[in-house]
């Protein structure tokens, strides 16, 4: 990366060449919070400012949690945050910008990984996940919510429509061959075949010339990735739910039975049911 590296509270990243590992790290459960998008936001740039770095790959350095969800007593803070990079204050948009980057991003993901995360790595071009630990889910509906990160955007363009419907209406934990099978992830690999896997997959692509990995991604993204506008609608309507009284009740009833305790969100499909 240049010289000028950002300080990184909540990701820890380690260079091979062209190839960049960023390492989530954001205790006590990967909450989607201001500190994790400002650091997100900083990477970003960094990495799309150096010509040299072709491949950017997240995955967490939490064996139960990749991204548990947005810290919903913070959404203001960090949508302010993702306004740094956009313009915007969307988590939506943030994804579309990482969807649309010259970078080839891949998402290895073990423990769980649900709404904005799952919404994350479905901004990623690629997810590969550890087959005995990764959990998805995109629970919003639950709340009375549309997901407003991009959920509905490709979750219907990968799966189709009923099966993106059965996702996101059913709020419900999918394991990760369900997930495979439904096209949430490109592969589901055992747990300890995946880091080598992964870091195999990420220099061979780093190998070859940068020109044609903009070329690929631009074509591909011009057929599978929605426009800008969808996204902002989606982040929108989010926005302007989250405040309702019912939505605030459901939120609040969720809390008092654990939600957002590393403990009781192990389980959150029933915590939520």
């Amino acid at each position: 990366m240049p010289s000028a590296s950002p300080v990184l509270e909540t990701l820890g990243v380690r260079r091979e060449g062209p190839v960049l590992f960023a390492e989530i790290s954001a205790p006590p459960m990967n909450l989607l919070g201001p500190e994790l998008v400002r650091d997100l936001v900083s990477l970003i740039q960094h990495a799309e400012a150096d010509a040299a770095v072709q491949v950017l790959v997240f995955k967490s350095a939490d064996p139960d949690y990749f991204i548990s969800h947005v810290d919903l007593t913070r959404v203001a803070e960090y949508r302010e945050e993702a306004a740094k990079l956009t313009g915007e204050p969307s988590i939506a948009l943030l994804f579309h910008h990482l969807s649309a980057s010259r970078l080839v991003t891949i998402a290895q993901i073990a423990g769980r990984v649900r709404a904005a995360g799952s919404e994350f790595v479905l901004a990623c071009d690629m997810r590969f996940a550890a087959r005995e630990s990764a959990i998805f889910a995109q629970f919003e509906p639950a709340f009375g919510l549309l997901p407003g990160g991009g959920a509905a955007q490709h979750l219907t363009r990968l799966m189709g429509r009923g099966r993106a419907l059965e996702v996101m209406l059913s709020a419900d934990d999918y394991d990760a061959e369900l997930a495979e099978r439904y096209g949430w992830v490109n592969r589901a690999l055992p747990a300890a075949e995946l880091d080598g896997f992964v870091r195999a997959l990420a220099h061979r692509i780093a190998a070859f010339p940068a020109s044609g990995q903009a070329a690929v991604k631009e074509r591909v993204n011009a057929v599978a990735l929605a426009p800008a506008d969808d996204f902002r609608r989606d982040s929108d309507l989010f926005g302007e739910g989250v405040g309702g009284l019912d939505v605030q009740a459901r939120i609040r009833t969720a809390f008092e039975r654990g939600l957002q305790t590393r403990e009781a969100e192990l389980d959150l499909a029933r915590v939520i049911g």
